[in-house]
């Protein structure tokens, strides 16, 4: 099984009309067929978009989420639009009732998230990001920006804050022969949709998600409170083979670092806090993002 997307999930692109939807667009639609369905933009409604790829695919322009999820079935949405506009983009998208939104865009104004974080708390609408690399299940369907060639069908649940050190566990996962469930990136930025313990739960309840990887960050305490999650999970009995990593480990104390979520205070959020926590919940943690595969072939070793 899989997790949040699947063959069957099918996307509207906010923002497809701009070079980078385009690109990406694109990348998905050469992934299995991923059933992108239309994109959005309110002055292009009855428009239509035509990929510059071999065997050149069409999509209509709706005006409105609204009216795309009306007339395709949408049940997932992907946002390209630039950090100004990304808020007010997320919302229309819960106000449509979009259950799933993926926003790729980086540098959205902190008080922008907070009410689309705020909005989100009244929807049923699921958010995955900002600045996230996407959500890929393989060989059914990829949304955002991972490369699909690394990936694999396979049984490891990959939830991760850092995109490029999703990719990592992901080729890593692959080599050794394990493949993947479904990836899944959280984002690095402070005000954020999903976290950690919302996929872990879900990866949990996944009967053919046999292990997990989980990647971090220094900044927060998001990885402190899912390792308290997976501490009270494993007393009910719910516990599976773990890996994990965090990223930061060598950042100087004091130091104000550039990544948005990066925000160190009162004894959370440096790295050793984090990689104790972890190893308290179980999580056998990697020295080193290069050995994430061996380390999680070690955990499933016991």
């Amino acid at each position: 099984m899989s997790v949040l997307v699947n063959k069957d999930t099918k996307v509207l692109v906010q923002g497809l009309t701009g070079k980078t939807g385009t690109f990406h667009t694109e990348q998905a639609l050469a992934y299995f067929g991923t059933k992108m369905v239309g994109g959005i933009h309110p002055n292009k409604g009855g428009e239509s978009w035509t990929s510059g790829m071999d065997g050149a695919a069409s999509l209509p322009i709706f005006a409105s989420v609204a009216e795309g999820k009306e007339r395709t079935g949408a049940t997932a949405s992907v946002v390209y639009v630039p950090p100004a506009g990304a808020g007010a983009a997320i919302i229309e998208a819960i106000d449509a009732g979009i259950e799933l939104i993926v926003c790729i865009t980086e540098g959205i104004p902190v008080m922008d998230m907070v009410k689309v974080k705020a909005r989100l708390e009244k929807s049923n609408s699921r958010l995955l990001g900002p600045n996230c690399p996407g959500v890929l299940t393989p060989e059914e369907c990829k949304i955002g920006i991972m490369p699909g060639s690394i990936f694999k069908k396979g049984s490891v649940g990959v939830v991760s804050r850092s995109g490029t050190l999703t990719y990592e566990a992901v080729f890593q996962t692959t080599a050794e022969g394990l493949g993947q469930t479904t990836a899944v990136g959280i984002g690095g930025d402070p005000v954020k949709g999903t976290e950690f313990i919302d996929v872990l739960e879900m990866f949990l309840a996944d009967d053919e998600t046999k292990s997990i990887i989980m990647i971090g960050e220094i900044g927060g305490s998001a990885e402190e409170e899912a390792a308290q999650f997976l501490r009270d999970e494993a007393k009910k009995g719910r516990k599976k083979p773990m890996a994990g990593f965090i990223a930061g480990r060598t950042a100087p104390k004091g130091r104000t670092m550039g990544h948005a979520g990066a925000i160190v205070a009162g004894g959370k959020g440096d790295a050793e806090s984090k990689i104790e926590a972890m190893k308290s919940a179980g999580i056998v943690v990697s020295d080193s993002p290069a050995r994430l595969g061996k380390t999680l072939v070690e955990a499933l070793k016991g």
